[in-house]
């Protein structure tokens, strides 16, 4: 299990008309017809924008295969631009602590390897005024009025790289969860294949067809031989 944090995106930067809700979102995560782990999502509204914290573990037999325990923290702006992230990451035999800087139309990523006590990354990249991180991205997405384009692009960066991600909204889906039953529309997020991530896989996000816009599901389809991995939306609070 890699990092799993490619969520995912949409839209040219917009200005956020209604205040952003404290949100927690819990989520179980699958792969093999197996508990592979779980996911926690809280948005936390800030002074001038939000605040995201997204924790990831793994568990049972995923864990002992390859343990993973990560803590990804991002600050955005009033219209969810990106500004500051944090990946504290803990990856099978890995330990990375990654910071990325959106400032002025220039991202600096700088991740350290803690197990060699290096900078294992350093990059600078040009970028436009406003991007959106992968966690952020889906809260701008969940803000899209309902039945609108059918495919957008977004201005997207993880630090390292750039792109103008396309966004494909897809069908409507009745989605059975933890949380109960919802009418969703999927989308599909073409980040994978070397466009922002090269691993070859497929990403989906279902949402949910209500005034909330949850991300009931997500799933990241990979080749046959690693499988699909699949989050599940178990809780909402409040």
């Amino acid at each position: 299990m890699k990092s799993l944090f490619p969520l995912f995106l949409v839209l040219l930067p917009i200005a956020a008309q209604t205040p952003v809700p404290v949100e927690k979102l819990s989520y179980s995560v699958e792969w093999r017809m197996v508990n592979a782990g779980a996911v926690v999502l809280t948005n936390n509204p800030a002074a001038n924008g939000s605040f995201l914290q997204l924790h990831l573990h793994s568990a049972g037999l995923v864990s002992k295969l390859f343990r993973v325990n990560d803590n990804y923290t991002v600050s955005l702006n009033e219209a969810f631009c990106a500004q500051t992230s944090r990946l504290e990451a803990e990856e099978g035999k890995k330990r990375r602590d990654t910071t990325v800087t959106w400032s002025e139309g220039r991202s600096k990523y700088i991740e350290r390897d803690l197990v060699k006590n290096e900078i294992a990354l350093e990059r600078e990249l040009e970028v436009p005024g406003c991007v959106h991180d992968i966690v952020g991205a889906l809260m701008v997405l969940r803000r899209r009025p309902m039945g609108t384009e059918r495919e957008i692009l977004l201005p997207v960066s993880d630090g390292k790289k750039f792109v103008q991600a396309r966004v494909q909204m897809q069908d409507k889906e009745k989605i059975r969860t933890r949380a109960g039953q919802f009418s969703t529309t999927r989308y599909e997020a073409f980040l994978f294949n070397d466009v922002l991530y090269k691993r070859d896989a497929r990403l989906f996000v279902w949402l949910s067809d209500d005034a909330r816009r949850l991300p009931v599901q997500i799933q990241v389809r990979m080749k046959f031989h690693i499988g699909t991995v699949t989050f599940q939306l178990d809780k909402v609070e409040p």
